[in-house]
């Protein structure tokens, strides 16, 4: 039996909406689990059909590391300013300027890697590098799951790194 406290948590977790959650609580027999996999693959296939929109709102966040020797800036595009706004979205993108400062990125994604650069991806483009806070998932992979929750289209527009003595 689904109840609304089930309901409820899994509203928390996914960001979906309670017909929605119930409905999947309900086809998974009431696994929470099987529940939340199966409204991040619908919430995934709903970014799909979302890329091609226009991100023409957003925000540019900079991080800028302790000691002042090492900063990134990145702008994180969405469709509007109400999702650009909430602290979900500001966070995913000061997360995103500290891996870039970290991890030194020099391509956005693989299909920027230039002909010749035998590097990894994971080394050297943005949305393959494992995220550094939690290391099971790549930026790219967080950025389509905030897709997914806030309902719009989400992506990394631009960033720069930057290093004293470089």
């Amino acid at each position: 039996m689904v109840t609304t406290a089930l309901i409820r948590t899994l509203r928390e977790q996914t960001g979906a909406g309670i017909m929605d959650c119930k409905q999947a609580l309900e086809g998974a027999g009431g696994d929470l689990e099987k529940a939340a996999e199966e409204l991040r693959a619908k919430g995934l296939a709903g970014v799909a059909k979302r890329a091609g929109r226009a991100t023409n709102e957003g925000v540019i966040e900079s991080y800028i590391h302790t000691g002042g020797r090492v900063g990134a800036i990145v702008e994180l595009g969405c469709e509007s300013d109400f999702v650009a706004r909430t602290d979900e979205f500001r966070q995913m993108a000061h997360d995103i300027a500290m891996q870039i400062a970290a991890m030194s990125p020099v391509y956005l994604d693989r299909e920027e890697i230039a002909e010749g650069d035998e590097r990894p991806a994971a080394q050297v483009a943005l949305l393959s590098q494992p995220f550094i806070k939690n290391g099971s998932s790549s930026v790219g992979e967080l950025v389509q799951e905030l897709a997914a929750r806030m309902g719009e289209n989400v992506r990394v527009i631009r960033f720069q790194r930057l290093a004293v003595g470089e």
